[in-house]
């Protein structure tokens, strides 16, 4: 890059607002810049939605994609039929961007030969693995990466090549080390792509899978585009990083409480960004979070739709005005995995080995709660992952009781959610609601109160909660002048 002055900004593009390609082009991509202000701009987009599900599994349902059909020794030739399935989808979507003519062509030709390549190295691969001297699951983070890698150089093609038409000087920035022996640091990685890109004259259109010595699908899995961009931002001393999703970040879910009431959170900090990753409503993945934290550099999360709208500013500096909750969340299925052991009273280790069990069968911890012989944790994962913790821990502990139950965990976060006439309004706004919570988790460091509801129970609760919390809240100012009153 020439530009030694960083004005720039790093921006991130999520699969589903990249399928609706021809709305980014006038609200994000283009919108109406002209000349040099379509620049000092880096794009780092995801794969079109959908094509990552079919690449590796389904997100949600865990629908096997080519990735699950491979690395199962029940899957045959199913993972070729599927392949074949994901390139129709990739060309389908060519068709829809392009129609027909030069652009449509080459798109398609890209696709074809990506697709081929990953065909021919599975065969390859499977054949190798048939002999005992070579055991296939010492490759199969490889063949999850490479895979993962083609949905994101297919939208990073087509977004350059569209800008292309469009008469933006666009360059396709390919970080999926295709084709490149070895491998770097991410940070090196990305420098090296971008070291000889003009920002002042050139978008770069960068892949969110970035193939590096770090194997960012080992440590982050699909989380990988979000520590792209960071690390970008990082490394090129962005101003701002932003984030481009489908919606506003608001105070709660529109479809659940109604988007009437809902509100769009106009700034905050990385601690609250914090706590909605911990439920599940992820601004941005943590560690991404931590090195633009790290870094001084802001974060932005924007609706892609809604271009004159600032978004959320989400910066390290930014305390709260007054205290009050910003945001309420939730998740919907966690399994309270309650362990007791009458010989715990004064015994240290339980809790470690817990953790280790956990751990190993890779869950997902969200919160816990101790006394002096019971250890709860709020767990989310596979009730297959989380049964064979239960296993091993029946076997180390013979005469532990353990119980598991199906429970919902709904979140009122803030950066300052004050003292305890938030607990205290919480509890009488579900009583008022007929609402008996099973738990509440509320820490000395003020800036959530978990709420732990029966399954049926979490709509409602969100629901009561941002109208008494949210909704319902005066400012401090007026709250004091009544109390003069």
């Amino acid at each position: 890059m020439t530009d030694p002055i960083r004005t720039h900004t790093v921006e991130k593009i999520g699969g589903t607002s990249m399928s609706r390609t021809a709305e980014l082009l006038d609200t994000v991509l283009k919108r109406r810049r002209r000349g040099q202000a379509l620049y000092n701009r880096i794009f780092v987009v995801s794969a079109y939605a959908g094509i990552t599900d079919a690449l590796l599994e389904h997100k949600k349902s865990g629908k096997p994609g080519v990735y699950a059909l491979f690395a199962s020794a029940e899957g045959g030739k199913a993972w070729s039929d599927a392949l074949g399935i994901v390139s129709d989808k990739m060309l389908k979507i060519n068709d829809t961007i392009f129609g027909n003519g030069v652009a449509r062509r080459t798109a398609d030709r890209f696709v074809s030969e990506r697709i081929e390549e990953v065909r021919s190295c599975l065969v390859d691969l499977s054949r190798v693995c048939s002999f005992g001297h070579f055991q296939l699951g010492q490759h199969l983070l490889s063949v999850r990466e490479m895979l993962s890698s083609v949905g994101e150089a297919h939208s990073a093609f087509n977004t350059s090549l569209l800008l292309n038409q469009e008469g933006v000087a666009a360059r396709f920035i390919d970080l999926t080390g295709w084709r490149e022996d070895g491998q770097r640091p991410l940070d090196e990685t990305i420098l090296r792509a971008l070291a000889d890109v003009d920002l002042a004259r050139e978008l770069p259109i960068v892949t969110g899978y970035a193939r590096c010595s770090e194997e960012l699908m080992g440590t982050y899995d699909r989380g990988y585009s979000e520590v792209t961009l960071s690390r970008t931002a990082v490394v090129t001393g962005a101003r701002e990083a932003i984030i481009h999703k489908e919606f506003h970040l608001s105070s709660a879910d529109p479809r659940v409480v109604g988007a009437d009431v809902v509100r769009v959170i106009g700034e905050t900090n990385y601690d609250v960004a914090d706590q909605l990753s911990n439920m599940g409503m992820e601004a941005i993945h943590p560690r991404a979070a931590k090195s633009l934290r790290q870094a001084g550099i802001p974060l932005r999360i924007k609706n892609a739709f809604e271009p004159e709208h600032d978004g959320t500013l989400i910066r390290s500096d930014l305390e709260a005005v007054e205290p009050q909750v910003e945001i309420i969340t939730g998740l919907q299925n966690v399994y309270a995995f309650e362990f007791h052991d009458q010989d715990m009273v004064g015994v240290k280790g339980y809790d470690a080995r817990i953790l280790e069990a956990l751990k190993r069968h890779k869950v997902w911890i969200i919160s816990k709660t101790s006394n002096a012989n019971t250890i709860t944790h709020f767990l989310k994962g596979s009730m297959h992952a989380i049964k064979r913790v239960e296993a091993d821990l029946s076997e180390e502990f013979p005469n532990a009781e353990i119980a598991l139950r199906k429970v919902s965990l709904v979140s009122a976060i803030g950066r300052d959610i004050g003292e305890s006439s938030v607990l205290l309004k919480a509890i009488n706004v579900l009583a008022a609601a007929g609402i008996h919570p099973l738990g509440v988790h509320d820490l000395i460091r003020k800036v959530d109160l978990q709420v732990i509801v029966e399954p049926a129970d979490f709509e409602a609760t969100l629901t009561a909660l941002h109208k008494g919390l949210i909704e319902d809240r005066a400012p401090v100012a007026q709250q004091q002048l009544q109390a003069v009153a």
